[in-house]
């Protein structure tokens, strides 16, 4: 079996990559720029593609895989940014659609919680979609495409929606990343918001196992959400992360005002992805 990964350069690609290594399976890693390519497992095949100009016969430059990974999203982490929807969602469809016609029998793309947009509590697939923001929106609609071409030119497609994640490399503006450098720094507060909001949360690692499962089972899965399914407040998050890593730093919490484009209380419903990788 051989499974390709857009996206291959970042944080969540990087950890799939690193999963995939422990399959038998054949790897083929489609990123932007082939020069930035850190140590990759021995036998991967890199392939430089970008995705914005990708030409007609990109699947045969990724040796025709079993199943694609998609992972690569520009403009991130400006959630509220049109380039979603006037950039990025165009040439994503574009992109992924060539790929199904020329023969794609598989893909598992990344979406977003963001797709439930303001709806509250336990969050099922079987919500309707409501998003509020540019991302959310761009991320929905794509799905949706795929959906209208996977009943045109039949495909097996995968839509896995991430919930919050956290690991090492993750973006600088992510919570983690940033508690970590006032850390470094000797800080002794650090500034948050109050934090009472309740997420939901997964580690990079195990992320990366359920999307290397999901994509492993060739499967119509459709929607799925990539989730502990265990509501955690922020404040609670934080002060794990600080007590498991022994750092010395305290909370400046109610520093920030809660974000206006999510609801206070919401977590994702794991239990459709219990039932498909156990």
């Amino acid at each position: 079996m051989k499974v390709a990964v857009s996206g291959a350069t970042g944080f969540i690609g990087l950890q799939v990559l690193a999963e995939l290594a422990f399959h038998p399976v054949d790897i083929v890693a489609v990123v932007r720029d082939a020069t930035k390519v850190g140590p990759v497992s021995p036998g991967t095949k890199v392939v430089q593609i970008d995705m914005k100009s990708a030409p007609d016969n990109a699947f045969h430059l990724m040796g025709h895989p079993d199943v694609l990974i998609h992972l690569a999203w520009g403009g991130l982490p400006n959630y509220r940014s049109l380039h979603h929807f006037e950039e990025e969602l165009p040439s994503q469809y574009r992109f992924l659609a060539n790929l199904v016609k020329a023969g794609l029998p598989a893909l598992v793309v990344a979406g977003t919680c963001f797709e439930y947009g303001l709806q509250s509590g336990p969050l099922s697939e079987v919500l309707e979609t409501r998003p509020n923001n540019p991302y959310g929106y761009a991320k929905d609609a794509l799905h949706r495409q795929l959906e209208f071409l996977r009943h045109a030119r039949p495909f097996l497609l995968t839509w896995a929606r991430l919930f919050y994640l956290y690991g090492e490399g993750q973006s600088e503006t992510s919570l983690w990343a940033q508690v970590g450098r006032a850390v470094e720094r000797g800080e002794e507060f650090f500034d948050m918001s109050g934090g009472e909001q309740l997420r939901d949360y997964l580690s990079l690692n195990q992320v990366a196992k359920y999307l290397v499962s999901l994509a492993l089972k060739k499967a119509n899965i459709g929607a799925v959400n990539i989730c502990s399914g265990n509501p955690i407040s922020v404040r609670s998050l934080v002060e794990g992360w600080i007590r498991e890593n022994g750092w010395q730093i305290s909370l400046n919490l109610g520093h920030y005002p809660y974000p206006d484009y999510e609801p206070m209380a919401f977590w994702g419903d794991c239990r459709k992805l219990a039932e498909i990788v156990g």
